[in-house]
């Protein structure tokens, strides 16, 4: 499998892990394990999880991206841990942090790190502690785009800026023309859609339009969309479904989001133009730095990348959490899970699907500091 042969050759690296294709369904956010033990190890199809003292239901909301991960790890822990009920709802990451910060959940995901007025607002419900970001999930934000007959399609930040700011409007248009010149293009208007709920996703598509193309793309970036023109949807499967349905679509998504669409490759300065894959999110993943300080493990991208097989348009999906003053009726769960995640098990399981593991150095980090939660 090639999942397998990329495996090995990350680990030879000292690099990511990186994945196969993701195939999972039915796999609800809200299973309910029926096997198990809450105070024990158990051995399951992903390996040994450590339940300890998980028990009831936890509550969790935020990205939509990373919501297939978090169904194939509630379904494999909560099939090991008898009693335990995971709710994660993935109603993107704005979202996510406001259940947070409110204290409505037990922890949020998100594809952007804290803020500093967020890490502010955390303090209210981490008594004595506040907010912090845990990097567990990692992968590309691809380009889906419904244009019949055009199959490979390159694009450059330049472009894709004016596009999603209306300002390129028909598929024909020659600046598109110009980078696809054996291309049919059609005279179809382009309908570029953006999310409509407040995104991780969003946050670093914008990201990357700024660094990549910043004489074209002056728009304020942050999870809401703020450019002008385009149509709007929910959640990356909301923008992905608009995109299959939609003749002349085009649309940013996580790529396991992405099945059955065409791709855009994107023409960074590299070599050759570089399509969405593990393989080269992998490459550009390698680079980040962490920024954050004390138990915070926030990452920094280089999204304006021009090297060879490196795709710029990359994202980290956090888990946030209290690093002090967890609700003391949900912390063992808590820690239980975010453990299980981090778990080489659990890591395993990204690299079954269309996501990136994080690096060894990365993750180990995340380990520690799951495990001190208090």
């Amino acid at each position: 499998m090639k999942l397998q042969r990329m495996n090995r050759r990350a680990l030879a690296l000292g690099a990511l892990a990186v994945s196969g294709a993701l195939a999972l369904t039915a796999c609800g956010s809200d299973d309910t394990g029926d096997s198990g033990s809450s105070d024990s190890t158990t051995s399951t199809a992903a390996g040994n999880i450590k339940c300890d003292d998980a028990k009831g239901q936890l509550l969790a909301d935020g990205s939509s991206a990373q919501k297939n991960a978090i169904d194939a790890w509630v379904k494999q822990f909560t099939a090991a841990c008898k009693g335990v009920q995971i709710n994660y709802k993935g109603g993107g990451s704005g979202a996510g942090i406001t259940a947070f910060t409110q204290g409505t959940v037990a922890f949020a995901g998100s594809d952007s790190a804290l803020k500093p007025e967020e890490v502010t607002a955390s303090k209210e419900v981490c008594s004595g502690g506040q907010g912090i970001d845990l990097p567990m999930v990692g992968g590309p934000i691809a380009l889906a785009y419904n244009v019949e007959g055009v199959d490979n399609l390159v694009l450059d930040a330049p472009t894709l800026a004016k596009i999603f700011s209306d300002k390129i409007k028909n598929w024909n248009d020659p600046a598109i023309a110009k980078l696809n010149p054996d291309a049919e293009l059609p005279d179809l208007k382009i309908q570029a859609f953006h999310r409509s709920d407040e995104s991780g996703t969003t946050d670093n598509f914008t990201k990357y339009l700024t660094a990549a193309a910043p004489d074209m793309w002056k728009y304020e970036g942050g999870k809401a969309w703020t450019a002008p023109g385009g149509q709007s949807a929910s959640g990356s499967s909301g923008v992905a479904q608009q995109v299959k349905q939609t003749a002349g679509a085009i649309s940013y998504m996580e790529l396991s989001y992405a099945k059955d669409t065409s791709v855009v490759a994107i023409d960074t300065g590299a070599a050759e133009p570089v399509k969405a894959s593990v393989d080269t999110a992998t490459a550009a993943i390698a680079d980040a730095k962490v920024v954050g300080t004390g138990k915070d493990l926030a990452l920094e991208l280089n999204y304006a990348t021009k090297a060879d097989g490196a795709y710029p348009i990359t994202l980290v999906t956090y888990e946030i959490v209290c690093d002090k003053g967890n609700k003391a009726e949900t912390l063992p769960t808590v820690k239980a899970f975010l453990g299980y995640m981090a778990s080489e098990d659990g890591q395993k399981i990204l690299a079954e699907n269309d996501y990136a593991p994080m690096p060894d150095d990365i993750i180990a980090k995340v380990r520690e500091t799951v495990a001190g939660l208090s």
